[in-house]
Formats: C-alpha cells, sequence, structure tokens
C-alpha cells in the first residue's frame, strides 16, 4: 500500500471506535457528529479492505483483523505521538556526552559549574573537553562539538551561532612578582620596550594587543606564542617576558604571589573582554543543551531568552 494514499488522521479515529465499538460513543469522544465518524469508518473499511466494526447480537464486535489491528495501533500511534511532541530531557536518566571546545584555564574557570551539576542531576551524563588548539568555532559549524566557551568572535557563520556572555573582565598585564617594571609605573614606552608573549586560540594570525598597538603605530617584540594559559606561570617566572591576559584568567595564575598583575598602560587598557558560550542554532532549542546552558550562566532566566534568535537583541537584552 501506498502510505502517500493514506489519511493518518483516520488511524486516531480508528482506535476510538475499535476501543468503543460504537459510531455515536466514539463521535462523542472525538467530538465529531456521528455522519463524520460513519463516513471515516466507510474509508477505513476500504482502506483495510476489511469491515472492522461487524454487527452482533451485543451490538458489534471486531472482526479478526481489527483483533488484531488495535494493539498494533495503539503502538504506532504512541510512537507517532512522541515524534511530533516536544521533546522531553531527564537529565537523572540521560547518558548524553556534553561536548564543549575552549582552551585550558577557560574550562577550569566555567565548566566546573557545569561538572558540579552533572554529578548532582546527572551522573551518566559525559563532559567532554576539547582544548586543543584550533579553529573551535569551525568544529562547532561542523557539529563535533556541541559548545564553545571563547572571548573571540566567529570568523564566519555567524548568523548560525548563537551566544550569551559569561563574564566580563578587563585585560592586565602578567609578569613575575621581581620583574624590574614591577615596582615602576607601566607606561606606554615602558611596555613596548619589554618582551612579550600571548595566548593564541587558533595558532594563526595577529594578536588583538599588536592589533590595537598598529593603531598608535607602535610594534612589541613577541618572543613567544602559546596556545596554553597553563605556560605562562613557567614562562613568566623564569624570564622578563609580559603577557597581557584577561584579568579573570590573570587572578588565577596569580594566587600564589609568583607572579603579579598590573594594570595595561591608559592607552591600551580601555579594552573589554568577554567570555563567551556558543552554541550552534541547530541545537538552539535542545532540552539537553538548554539545561547545559542553564547550569552554565549564572542568572539563566534573566540572561537569554531561549526563543530568542536575534543577536543584537539577545546581546542588549544580557548587558
Amino acid at each position: 500500500m501506498n502510505l502517500r494514499k493514506v489519511d493518518l488522521n483516520l488511524l486516531v479515529i480508528l482506535e476510538v471506535l475499535l476501543e468503543e465499538r460504537h459510531v455515536t460513543r466514539a463521535a462523542e469522544r472525538l467530538d465529531m457528529s456521528q455522519p463524520a465518524v460513519s463516513r471515516a469508518l466507510q474509508r477505513l473499511r476500504e482502506t483495510f479492505a476489511d469491515p472492522l466494526l461487524v454487527k452482533s447480537i451485543h451490538g458489534y464486535d471486531l472482526s479478526a483483523r481489527a483483533e488484531e489491528l488495535l494493539p498494533a495501533l495503539k503502538s504506532v500511534l504512541q510512537d507517532l505521538g512522541q515524534l511530533v511532541g516536544r521533546p522531553v530531557f531527564d537529565p537523572a536518566s540521560s547518558t548524553a556526552q556534553v561536548r564543549v571546545a575552549c582552551l585550558d584555564l577557560e574550562g577550569a574557570l566555567f565548566l566546573p559549574r557545569l561538572l558540579e551539576a552533572m554529578r548532582r542531576d546527572a551522573l551518566q551524563m559525559q563532559l567532554d573537553i576539547h582544548s586543543q588548539p584550533g579553529d573551535h568555532f569551525m568544529l562547532l559549524q561542523q557539529g563535533d562539538v556541541d559548545f564553545v566557551i571563547s572571548g573571540l568572535v566567529p570568523p564566519q557563520g555567524e548568523a548560525q551561532i548563537n551566544r550569551i556572555p559569561l563574564a566580563t573582565t578587563c585585560v592586565v598585564c602578567v609578569m613575575r612578582h621581581d620583574h624590574p617594571l614591577a615596582t615602576a609605573p607601566l607606561t606606554l614606552d615602558a611596555y613596548i620596550s619589554a618582551s612579550h608573549g600571548y595566548v593564541s586560540m587558533t595558532g594563526r594570525g595577529v594578536s588583538v594587543m599588536d592589533q590595537l598597538l598598529r593603531g598608535y603605530g607602535l610594534q612589541r617584540q613577541v618572543v613567544v606564542r602559546t596556545n596554553s594559559f597553563l605556560t605562562v606561570p613557567e614562562f613568566c617566572a623564569r624570564t622578563d617576558l609580559l603577557f597581557a591576559l584577561p584579568q579573570i584568567v590573570a587572578e588565577r595564575l596569580t594566587r600564589d604571589g609568583q607572579l603579579i598583575m598590573k594594570a595595561l598602560p591608559s592607552e591600551l587598557a580601555e579594552r573589554e573582554l568577554r567570555f563567551y558560550l556558543y552554541w550552534h542554532q541547530r541545537h538552539h532549542r535542545d532540552p539537553m543543551h538548554r539545561w547545559v546552558r542553564r547550569q552554565l550562566v549564572a542568572d539563566p532566566e534573566e540572561a537569554f531568552d531561549l526563543t530568542d534568535n536575534n543577536q543584537s537583541k539577545r546581546d542588549k537584552e544580557s548587558d
């Protein structure tokens, strides 16, 4: 039988007819007129080439074919209901894998909140962190990860990527505690004269700080480029290198007192940096992804509108 010729709405009527074994009672349950249900029964008889309901001394009985159909029909309609119904996510029974791409320290800053929730409410779920350098946004576009945590902006395909701020911070300078500039004012000339390192997520291109310096017609000496925040303390502790880092990151790296933070020269200190949680539009309404987003955002109900897909409006509402 060609399914395109079958009116699936008739199956709902058939289930009630077979349960009630009476056209009038079926019409009342379905909130339909008795003639409409009678016409539906006639079409069903033609579709199945079977009377389905047959007269008996007690009213109507199911035909042998109808007896076979009823349990299978209930199963099919239940499956169809689940297919078209709103998906439901139960963290307690979920075995989903949450794949997040971020640099090492970004993961250390923002993912413990998620992991805590998973160990409390979703013991069978798994957190898979992709911290290797590369184009994390391409992984998101390709569907290889579910989320990206980054202070960068997608280089392409931004219309398909949603985001919400996780933290807002400024950029500071990090150096060892006994650096020659540790006690002196960090002027622009002193900053330019020093040697520098920077952390790059992609491993290519010019850093934001170098782009900013070019606007002043200046250039700093970059000695090392690394893809890991966790290498910064070792590089700073053994050399006179300076690193310009987000303050939220620098605070974590300077906790043991071996490194210190200093404000950048006023010419370079105006830049504000936001860390965002990014996800692709394909998963915007997925209930598992929505649950994960709620765990990562401090005030999820106010932070973003799950039904809104306008980037500029979403950012404005989250300011």
